[in-house]
């Protein structure tokens, strides 16, 4: 009988060496991150490769010396990464239960957010229908549908009182 594996393990198995390859000696600093580092600021900020120092002498036992963190950061709130960074570390390692990381090194880029879209805004359908009658009767579609599209982003933005 075939034993049935949690999905964690089969990716695990598939993309392990290429994050072994960048310094990641699992997948699971990038499922975590939202976590370590809270939502807000994991829109921004992802790792990016974890650099390990050369190896001492192999007389010298114990943990390995900790690694440099390079974590790619939207230009925006580098500063605040920036600031943030010795509680970054401090969340990291007490995550791995030891002191893996002893730096963090930004690299400014875009960050993939897939997934990580936020929700629709609800639209109240009494001022929908509003901006539906303003704009029916201008004839020229695609200046009507235009129109209907401003609307209805306007009175999404629009606090509710």
């Amino acid at each position: 009988m075939a034993r049935i594996k949690p999905l964690a393990e089969l990716l695990e198995a598939c993309i392990g060496p290429a994050f072994a390859a960048q310094g990641f000696a699992s997948t699971d600093i990038l499922a975590a991150w939202p976590e370590i580092v809270g939502e807000r600021l994991s829109r921004y900020c992802q790792p990016s490769k974890l650099e390990w120092p050369r190896r001492r002498r192999r007389e010298e036992e114990g943990r390995p010396d900790p690694g440099t963190l390079i974590v790619r950061v939207e230009g925006v709130f580098a500063l605040e990464l920036q600031h943030l960074a010795p509680v970054v570390i401090q969340r990291i390692n007490a995550h791995y239960g030891w002191p893996c990381v002893g730096k963090i090194v930004m690299r400014q880029g875009r960050v993939d957010r897939i997934g990580r879209r936020p929700p629709a805004p609800v639209i109240d359908p009494i001022r929908r229908g509003e901006v539906a009658l303003a704009v029916v009767t201008i004839e020229n579609d695609a200046l009507r549908d235009a129109l209907d599209r401003l609307g209805t982003a306007v009175i999404a933005t629009q606090p509710k009182y």
